[in-house]
């Protein structure tokens, strides 16, 4: 005979099975909800004393939503410094021992060993055709660069030939860029991954992905809301929806208990809304808000963040001489924005820095003179603090409030150092999406598998773009610009990167609803 006590155990667990099944039940249907829909409420611990504002929906301390009202200042600046009293960096080595040599090393080596440079005259309508000897030594460098990397460093006679090419490179008038969107050509972007799975990364699963949009009751959409996305077993991610009023949500990326519905709390100015997102079901969800029309006037922060490293002086040179014409197109484009720009300029441990931060700024002036005095040097073995300058930048720029479009443009030739500890750049990638910052990867010359995996991993996961420069020929940069790319796409279109910048700029800020 069944005792008292088990049946009542049994009882227990047949309702909680029933109370189960009526949540599911509940939540099946159409993916589009109001705020006025009624829900089955997600389990929650036992109720908290409310406090007299409302709390926002992310609650971790690294996705906390930006705050800054202005950025009315003049030109604020922090250093981190590369070489720390007391501090005796260890050389960078290879397996067996081999030392990497440092920039300095490789400087003197190339002007012994080097013959004179051949001034190359600048391209008028076409290209010149390089030297002979010029051509052959970039082929070869294109073809060592091929060679995988170990443990996060290129072979030493790489890094020296990588950077006696950019010492010998004439100094360009244009520099052509292209430009893929791994968002919108999904499938080629998981079929990259797959082919170069084996380089050194940190992966962050992004194979499943949903499409959240939210919209108004009038059907606009809303830009920079809270986002929350919460399992059953604890695991969540946060987000801010673009200029667009969308996201990018990948389950698999941070929830490792493979839960098959979430919780998707939407939230602005104090108004919250509520879905739910079912995998295996639809690849999209929509959650009306509702919420006013954001300001006319639309608020942009651009925030730079350069590898200021030996071989980046044509690039630096480059962004220093078009930042006027960057703004100018900038400030004319039809939502007339009002433009903050700021800059994280980073090399490697046993430089002059690690790290130098200008926070975000409407003093135009007083931002070039910070480029003025930006100068490429340092660096020596191949990966650099990229991981380091990442997290400065997503956690200590002073990232203006709601209503804002924060962007930021990575200009690299070389992939993050993954062997130091410290910030990784995936969790920074995740922290960027939870603070609404799109960042789009500017892929230098020299750039290697490696750094084009981390970029597009980054600028994919985010909502940004992967941009590369081009040249006349694709694997000699000392060619000329031109539309030849050693990277890894297809069906890209190219312009110049200071106008490619601009159009970046101008499709993010064309998503925004007209204002009230």
């Amino acid at each position: 005979m069944t005792s008292p006590t088990k049946s009542r155990q049994r009882a227990r667990s047949l309702l909680t099975v029933l109370l189960g099944i009526s949540v599911l039940a509940t939540g099946c249907g159409a993916t589009s909800y109001s705020p006025t829909m009624v829900v089955v409420p997600w389990p929650e611990p036992a109720p908290q004393p409310q406090p007299t504002q409302p709390a926002p929906v992310q609650t971790r301390p690294n996705f906390s939503s930006p705050s800054a009202a202005h950025c009315a200042r003049p030109v604020q600046t922090v250093e981190v410094p590369g070489r720390v009293a007391g501090t005796q960096w260890p050389e960078p080595t290879m397996p067996g021992g081999r030392r990497v040599a440092r920039e300095d090393e490789m400087r003197a080596s190339a002007e012994l060993a080097a013959p004179a440079p051949t001034p190359v005259p600048r391209p008028s309508a076409a290209p010149a055709a390089p030297a002979t000897s010029d051509a052959a030594g970039a082929t070869a460098g294109a073809a060592a660069r091929k060679e995988a990397p170990v443990d996060g460093f290129a072979p030493p006679s790489v890094t020296a030939e990588l950077f006696r090419q950019r010492q010998r490179l004439p100094r360009q008038e244009v520099v052509t860029a292209g430009m893929v969107d791994d968002n919108a050509d999904f499938s080629s972007y998981l079929q990259f991954r797959q082919r170069n799975a084996q380089v050194p990364h940190r992966e962050r699963d992004v194979s499943e992905r949903h499409l959240l949009q939210v919209r108004n009751a009038a059907g606009d959409a809303v830009p920079d809301a809270e986002v929350a996305v919460r399992a059953a077993n604890g695991a969540a991610m946060w987000a801010r929806t673009d200029a667009g009023g969308r996201a990018w949500l990948h389950p698999r990326a941070f929830d490792s208990g493979n839960s098959t519905i979430y919780e998707v709390a939407v939230r602005k100015n104090g108004r919250q809304a509520t879905g739910f997102l079912r995998r295996g079901q639809k690849s999209a969800v929509e959650i009306t808000l509702d919420a006013a029309s954001p300001p006319r006037r639309a608020k942009l922060d651009l925030v730079f963040l350069v590898d200021a490293t030996g071989s980046m002086g044509d690039e630096i040179a480059k962004l220093r001489a078009t930042l006027h014409t960057i703004a100018r197109q900038v400030a004319a484009l039809p939502s007339r924005p009002d433009t903050c720009f700021g800059l994280v300029a980073y090399r490697d441990k046993g430089d002059d820095f690690l790290l130098r931060r200008h926070d975000l700024t409407n003093d135009l002036g007083g931002f070039q003179q910070v480029l003025d005095a930006l100068q490429a040097a340092g660096g020596g073995d191949y990966p650099e603090a990229m991981n380091e300058a990442l997290h400065d930048a997503v956690h200590n720029i002073s990232w203006r409030g709601n209503d804002a479009t924060r962007l930021v443009v990575l200009l690299a030739d070389a992939p993050p150092h993954l062997d130091y500890g410290g910030p990784q750049y995936d969790d920074d990638m995740l922290a960027a999406l939870g603070k609404g910052i799109k960042l789009f990867g500017v892929g230098a010359s020299g750039l290697d598998t490696q750094g084009e995996y981390v970029q597009r991993q980054i600028a994919q996961y985010t909502g940004g773009r992967f941009v590369f420069l081009t040249y006349a020929q694709a694997t000699n940069p000392a060619s000329g610009p031109g539309r030849e790319t050693v990277h890894e796409v297809s069906n890209y279109s190219v312009d110049t990167l200071d106008r490619l910048i601009v159009r970046l700029v101008s499709e993010e800020l064309g998503k925004l609803p007209k204002g009230g």
